[in-house]
């Protein structure tokens, strides 16, 4: 570990310590009181464990430090360094002891925010917390924001989809998790301006025309004017790719530390700390040999070693996949139900173990864009260890609540869970049928022939429209090969994050919420909060899509068979966090049957072939 302190301005501190120690004889109670106060505000491992019975570690006593003192701090932290719960110690101790101030947390998901929120209440229920809960007023939850009073403070934990709602509130301090996560866009027009308006500008005014005068007048300098406190910005993450948002802001604070340049534009500091900088008994050894087999060596550098990567080694690079995601807050967003009038395909690779560390049952919903003939995949589902029942109420609710004029699955599997949805009672209670219609597709040079008799065989009137392809050695290369195509050129895109009014628009869609199982994580009852982590749901699973591309490597057998798969070392892990490439392989579908739409499409719909009677 070093440290660097760079060329900012030094920090003006009193060593209050030392000035306790030379104290002699009896203090008056208010000079006693505010001795303390600058005492606990100094020492915060003391005050830490004195207000919460939480003893911090060296570490965590620099960060929390750290974060009292600077403007700007940016936290590139392994994973398993306790980012949360150092976050948390800085949200109670800030509330205390600088009354008045308003936190707001806000990160990637409504769930991750609230888990700070959480840490925080978890410290006051230890028993050895008795001083700190006697200081928390009035805790509220409702389905969008959570709030705890600390006498006159208060911490506001908040979802990021709203951004009109976060427009509204002025905090003194923005906690920011998952950094990596959030858009720039939101970082730029809805953060950054909170760090400007300042909460006394009229008592500043007077004081800094006060001043004016007595530095005219000769009676002061400069250099003593008064320095008022900034609002802060805390930001953790683990590390990002180079081409990222965040590896640029890890590059301007090192610069702006370095070389300051402008006055008064804040103190910041970074810091980076890899997993070797725990100390042995916060950090669980299994989980770094875990780790090590069951990422790439570039994962563990972003996710455990705390450094910044370049792109991915795998046949999609993960920045061609960026360059084809949507920029946040932009449209298309993501979707929990469909557009009026658009129309979207539908694949899905089915898995039928019920057992955790089973493959995913994924599906991918892709929005068409006609006249271009590209695609957007709006809404991502892929859950292991689930019952039939519960893939089957997800797949209808996609039906009935998008506009899917193609379904494509997987042949092995598909065709039984096919089956199984039509003869269920969830699809005949609706007289719903998804009929099955077939053609080669697999002959280049029959390619016209088959694609009019797949033209003949469809029919979206009557729901003919699944069609199963079997995965052959030929075809898999051809829908990988296609489907890098598609990043390269720009023809299928990935959703953006709903924020704003796409945000509100999803919030208010009318789906059966409640009966939907999406994540292995679901511990909301209320309707209004799970809608809220499903729309959020989504950009993860679009998220996880592309990280599963980025995993894939191609290798070719004696034979020349090509195969796309996981890297050798990552197949071979077992359990229920073991990598998976399901959400990809469901994308590799959906890419090719929105080809193969489009080209069918183009192919003019055949009339009777048979005998036709003609008046001579």
């Amino acid at each position: 570990m070093s440290w660097d302190t760079g060329n900012q301005k030094p920090l003006d501190r009193e060593d209050i310590n030392k000035q306790i120690l030379d104290i002699d004889g009896y203090l008056e109670d208010n000079k006693a009181k505010y001795y303390l106060y600058k005492f606990l505000k100094e020492n915060v491992t003391f005050t830490t464990e004195l207000l919460t019975g939480v003893e911090l570690f060296p570490f965590q006593h620099m960060a929390v430090k750290a974060m009292m003192e600077n403007d700007y701090f940016l936290g590139i932290w392994s994973r398993g360094m306790s980012k949360s719960f150092s976050t948390g110690i800085f949200a109670l101790l800030d509330a205390m002891i600088n009354q008045g101030v308003h936190i707001g947390i806000i990160s990637k998901s409504f769930r991750q925010s609230k888990m700070i929120f959480r840490k925080i209440e978890d410290i006051s229920l230890d028993k050895k917390a008795e001083l700190f809960r006697q200081c928390i007023g009035k805790v509220s939850k409702s389905n969008d924001e959570w709030s705890m009073q600390i006498g006159k403070s208060r911490i506001t934990a908040l979802p990021l989809g709203d951004g009109e709602k976060l427009r509204g509130f002025r905090f003194q301090r923005i906690i920011v998790d998952e950094l990596l996560l959030m858009p720039e866009k939101v970082l730029n027009e809805v953060i950054m301006p909170f760090l400007a308006v300042v909460e006394n500008p009229q008592e500043r005014q007077k004081i800094s025309d006060a001043e004016d005068a007595m530095i005219a007048a000769g009676k002061m300098t400069e250099e003593e004017r008064t320095e008022w406190p900034s609002n802060k910005m805390i930001g953790l993450s683990s590390a990002s790719y180079k081409f990222e948002y965040l590896y640029k802001m890890y590059q301007a604070y090192e610069n702006m530390i370095f070389n300051p340049g402008a006055k008064n534009q804040g103190r910041r500091c970074i810091m980076q700390f890899s997993y070797d900088c725990a100390p042995k008994a916060l950090y669980d050894e299994n989980l770094i040999s875990q780790a090590r087999g069951t990422m790439s060596q570039s994962q563990i550098d972003r996710e455990f070693n705390a450094q910044f990567t370049d792109d991915s080694a795998g046949y999609f690079k993960i920045s061609k996949m960026a360059e084809c995601t949507i920029e946040d807050g932009e449209s298309p967003a993501v979707e929990v139900a469909g557009e009026a009038g658009a129309e979207y395909i539908l694949a899905f690779d089915p898995s039928w173990s019920e057992s955790e560390a089973s493959d995913d049952f994924a599906m991918q919903v892709i929005k068409l864009m006609p006249e271009e003939k590209k695609g957007v995949v709006v809404h991502s589902y892929a859950l292991p260890g689930t019952n039939l029942k519960k893939h089957m109420t997800y797949f209808k609710y996609i039906i009935d609540h998008f506009n899917i004029i193609m379904v494509v699955g997987d042949y092995n599997g598909g065709v039984q869970f096919m089956n199984s949805c039509n003869e269920s009672d969830l699809f005949k209670k609706d007289k719903l049928e998804i009929g099955m219609f077939d053609a080669g597709l697999d002959n280049p040079h029959d390619y016209v022939k088959d694609l009019k008799e797949a033209r003949r065989g469809y029919n979206v009137s009557n729901k003919t429209i699944c069609y199963l392809r079997k995965p052959t050695s030929v075809w898999i290369r051809n829908g990988n090969e296609m489907l890098q195509t598609a990043f390269d050129r720009k023809r299928l895109y990935f959703a953006a994050t709903a924020m704003d009014d796409n945000y509100s628009m999803q919030r208010a869609k009318k789906i059966p919420i409640k009966d939907l199982k999406f994540s292995k994580y679901e511990d909301e009852k209320n309707a209004g909060a799970k809608m809220i982590e499903f729309i959020e749901h989504q950009k993860d699973m679009i998220d996880l899509t592309k990280a599963e591309c980025a995993l894939i490597q191609v290798s070719s057998s004696n034979g020349g068979t090509q195969s796309f798969d996981l890297p050798s070392n990552l197949k071979r892990q077992k359990g229920v966090d073991r990598p998976r490439k399901d959400s990809y392989s469901a994308l590799v579908l959906g890419n090719w049957g929105m080809n193969i739409y489009y080209d069918m499409m183009d192919v003019p719909e055949e009339s009777n072939q048979g005998f036709t009677p003609m008046f001579i």
